[in-house]
Order: structure tokens, then sequence, then C-alpha cells
């Protein structure tokens, strides 16, 4: 129960103290609700009576102030209710299909590891993606000895995080520095939600103390020089462009000479999606890319690629391509939240080796957002996991009201 019990505590809360007192959790529970009253009054007579007599309760707590524990478990709840609300439509398709399996095969057998594997096809988790979490799945089965189903569910959601990590733990940690200017190149195709995508990025590292810029580069398309003015005038951000029809790499030279004028911390370059021609991309983006090297050092420090969730497979074959033509550094998922497949994730990690940096899970401007694979399974998982743990509560007080039984009360 470890590992789903601590993502349930993580993003959905747990009893104070829980880690430190090694009883059974109802007891806890318990004792936590019975101590909340009580302390409620000392602090209300505090200034009157014993002001000397917990000296734990010395901290100054009507301030306003909490501890940075206290402010990283609610960061953690918020993100997780932001992932459970985005996943909602994966969630559903999730869940209910993989209880109709553990309802259906009983036993932990072939039969179920084949069901499983046509499930998580259809869930766009990519084919060699499931063959290796299917194979991982039989190893973990024979080596826990695990007979029936029920007993693996949370193996597989542990063994999706495992698959995600396997290669680096943060991979989806944004290359961004203090004290440089930091220059991020968006490319994708038309209609994924790239300058949507700008816009919100350019909101969230604003919100965070950043001077953001952002770069009209998409030339080509007719209208994206506006749409792109059009957010940053809501977001409050400069843009620096030229004439339709010009040329991409001059509005690149342009937007890094004001940006290191203004002192800006982060400029975010937009692209013209063109995948139907490759070579007049790869030119492009190449010759962006060489003038933005040359005029900072090392960048673009991260090349985003955007992709539209709701299009599986196909998303999947557009970062193959765009891959073969330039070298992407991450993925920012779109619309996650408009689409039942969102196993869509797992397939670029392992297939691509790219990591997901960002994620939409909706159209408000702080719905997008950074990717963590625990976030991740808990949106995707998060009743099943809430469901099992409040079952071995359950039955972990159950166990420990009838040890506390005579044996008279136990017949």
């Amino acid at each position: 129960m470890s590992f789903f019990k601590r993502l349930k505590d993580k993003f959905a809360g747990k009893p104070t103290e829980e880690e430190k007192e090694l009883q059974d959790l109802d007891q806890t529970e318990s004792s936590e609700e019975d101590k909340k009253p009580a302390e409620k009054e000392e602090k209300s007579t505090l200034p009157e009576a014993k002001p000397k007599e917990e000296p734990k309760d010395d901290f100054d707590f009507d301030d306003g102030l909490i501890s940075i524990e206290e402010f990283e478990e609610i960061e953690s709840q918020k993100l997780g209710a932001k992932f459970r609300q985005g996943l909602e439509k994966s969630r559903e398709n999730f869940q209910e299909q993989l209880n109709n399996l553990i309802a259906r095969y009983r036993t932990v057998d072939e039969d179920f590891f084949e069901a499983l594997e046509e499930m998580l096809i259809t869930a766009d988790v990519g084919f060699n993606t499931v063959m290796e979490l299917v194979d991982e799945l039989r190893t973990e089965a024979q080596r826990r000895n695990i007979k029936e189903t029920e007993d693996l569910k949370e193996v597989i959601v542990e063994k999706i995080v495992e698959i995600y990590q396997q290669e680096d733990d943060n991979s989806e940690v944004m290359n961004l520095e203090d004290g440089r200017l930091n220059v991020i190149l968006m490319v994708g195709v038309n209609g994924v939600g790239k300058t949507t995508t700008i816009g919100k990025l350019a909101h969230r590292y604003k919100a965070e103390g950043k001077k953001v810029m952002l770069a009209a580069g998409d030339t080509f398309r007719a209208g994206a020089i506006n749409q792109l003015k059009v957010w940053g005038e809501r977001v409050g951000v400069d843009v620096i462009s030229q004439s339709e029809g010009s040329d991409p790499a001059a509005v690149m030279y342009d937007a890094i000479n004001a940006a290191k004028h203004q002192g800006v911390d982060i400029l975010i370059c937009d692209t013209a999606g063109r995948l139907q021609n490759k070579a007049n991309l790869m030119n492009e983006l190449e010759k962006m890319k060489r003038v933005i090297g040359r005029a900072v050092p090392d960048a673009p420090h991260e090349v985003l690629l955007c992709l539209d969730a709701t299009t599986g497979q196909n998303a999947l074959s557009q970062a193959r391509n765009f891959k073969d033509v330039t070298n992407v550094t991450g993925i920012v998922l779109t619309k996650l939240d408009g689409t039942a497949k969102g196993g869509i994730v797992l397939a670029i990690r392992n297939e691509l080796h790219i990591p997901v940096k960002y994620v939409g899970l909706g159209e408000q401007l702080d719905d997008l957002q950074p990717f963590d694979p625990e976030s991740y399974v808990y949106g995707l998982f998060a009743d099943m996991i809430e469901q099992t743990v409040e079952e071995h509560q359950e039955e972990a007080a159950e166990t420990t009201e009838n040890d506390g039984d005579t044996p008279d009360e136990q017949k």
C-alpha cells in the first residue's frame, strides 16, 4: 500500500504526524481529530492561562505565515486537484477499463496480461511501451508472488511512473537560469495551440517575477502576428514583430537585441508550422537557431514542440517528424483535458525519448501546468487510489479492533 498511500497523502492531503507515529491509520486520524479542539482551546486562553506551558506554541501563527512544509503540501494538493480535473476523461476511461479487466480476470495469468496489453494500446500508450510495461508486470508479479489481479493495481501504476522516469528523474525540468537571457523556441504544426501556449507560458513566467518578451517569428500564417500581439496585451508583455512575410530570422535578431537592451529574463519565440514541407521547415528553423546562437551562447536553451493530445497517434507521428528536422528538447502537450486517451504521454516519452515539459489541462491561463509523472498518474487513477487506500484503512481498523478484543468477544 505504500505507493498508493504516498500519492494520496501528497496530492489529497494527509493527517499531521502520520509519518512520525507508527500507528494504525484509523487511530492516527482519530487522535488528530481529538487533539484539534484542545489545541484551539489552549490558543484561545493562551494570554491568560499557562502562557509558557506549551513551548511548541511559542511560534506566532497569527501573523498569517505558514511553514515551508505546509506551503509545499498546499501546492501539492492544488497540483493534484488540477491534474485530477484536467484528466477526468482519461481517468474515467482508464479506471473503467482496468476495473472491468480486474473483475473479468480474477487470477493473474497470461489471458489477463494479453487483455491488459489490448486495453493499454487502445489508450494510445503505444505498442512498444505497452510490451515493455506488461513484460515488467509479469516479472514483478512473479517476484512478489502476486496471484490475484486486484493486488496488481498498485504495481501497474507504480510501473507507469518508473517507465517515464527510467532515463532521468528531472528530465521535465526547464533549462532556465537566473542572470542570463533564456531563449525558448516554440515549434509545431498549425492548429495545435502553439500561440495560446506561448501566451500561457508568458503569463506563468511573468507571475513568477520574470521579465518576459515574445518574438512573432510566424510571419507565414495570416493573422499569426496579430494573434500573438493580442496575447502580449492580455498578459502584459512586449511583442517584437515585423510585417507579414518578412524573414523570421530577422525577427529573432531584432527580438534578441531588444531583449538584451530591456534586461529581459525569458524570450519566447514563435515559429511557422509547416510540417508538410520538411526541407523548408528545416532550413528556416536552422537559420533562426543560427541567428539566435550567435547572439546568445548556447541558445535556444529550450526547443519546445507543441502537440495536440486529442490527435493521439498522429501527435506521436508529428513528434517523430520534428525530431528528425530539429533538436526538440521537450514537449508541450495541449488539450490533454479534451481526450480520453491520456496514455500518449507515455508513448512520447518512452518511444521518442523526449520529455513532456508542460501539459494543457484546460482553457484558463493557469491551466498550463509543468508536467510531473506522479501528478500525472494520480490524475489518471485518483479515484482508484483513494478507494484502495480507504479500503486498506478500514481493514487495518477492523484488525486493530479484533486484536483488542478479549477471546470471548472475538468469538
